[in-house]
């Protein structure tokens, strides 16, 4: 046989198997014979996609205020609603002179059971004195009339902090040695064998809410709280630090402010 032995390069290859595979050969060679003129079985249908699912809100159809009133406080079809949510209605009268419109309910809400309490509400009604308007005139209503915890930190929240690290600081100097407890450290090895001057151990604490930020996943959250958790081990002794920075406020001031007893909470603002 004779004939000149003549190669092909990678991409030459790959065109020349393109090239087969769409002619119909798809094996080198098959053990059974194949009927090349037997027509092509008919495609399946494609599955029928599943119709996406509605939102879980829905418009009242209601003419009066009553009936909004009432389906604001019976719908569970209210974004973010639950069975154990707390609701905060609006109230006022129905031909009112003025509406005010807030915010998710905090805490100050809650407790008073309107839209707008607390120290916001005595504003408020200074405000609307100066326009001669009377405050039982107006009617108020949140964006939301959900109470959702977090919102803000309440006085009692802020006490169970303080309470853990004053509670941690009491029990831990009993782990130690009465020599160590005087001394306020400790000797030991690390890794190598050498000798270190190891600090009694504290309690280091980062606190998260949605006060005045927003999240749409709990990694956000977690990510938050590890940051504010290095924030606070970078303070002398046991503390709580919480974040008070907004979304558009990436960095911010640290600022230390007393708590009871020796704690001290850092509030990075």
């Amino acid at each position: 046989m004779g004939g000149e032995l003549e190669t092909i390069g990678i991409a030459e290859a790959r065109s020349a198997l393109a090239w087969w595979l769409e002619a119909g050969v798809d094996v080198a060679v098959q053990e059974e014979p194949r009927d090349w003129l037997k027509p092509a079985p008919p495609r399946s249908a494609a599955p029928t996609a599943e119709p996406a699912p509605q939102p879980n809100i829905a418009p009242p159809s209601h003419e009066t205020l009553a009936e909004l009133q009432g389906w604001l406080a019976s719908s569970m079809q209210l974004p973010l609603v639950s069975a154990t949510a707390r609701r905060v209605l609006p109230s006022g009268p129905e031909n009112a002179a003025i509406m005010l419109l807030s915010e998710a309910p905090t805490m100050d809400d809650f407790a008073a059971g309107q839209p707008i309490g607390g120290e916001a509400w005595a504003l408020t009604k200074r405000m609307l004195a100066a326009i001669k308007i009377p405050a039982e005139q107006a009617y108020s209503a949140n964006l939301s009339c959900l109470h959702l915890p977090g919102t803000k930190m309440s006085p009692e929240e802020r006490e169970a902090c303080a309470e853990i690290v004053n509670v941690f600081d009491l029990l831990i100097p009993y782990q130690y040695s009465e020599q160590d407890r005087r001394a306020g450290y400790f000797f030991g090895k690390d890794r190598r064998g050498q000798l270190h001057r190891v600090p009694l151990m504290t309690v280091s604490i980062g606190v998260v809410t949605n006060e005045r930020r927003h999240f749409t996943h709990a990694a956000q959250v977690s990510e938050l709280a590890t940051e504010m958790k290095s924030y606070a081990k970078t303070l002398p002794g046991s503390v709580y630090s919480i974040d008070r920075r907004t979304d558009s406020q990436p960095g911010g001031v640290t600022r230390i402010s007393g708590s009871p007893k020796a704690v001290r909470a850092g509030d990075l603002s």
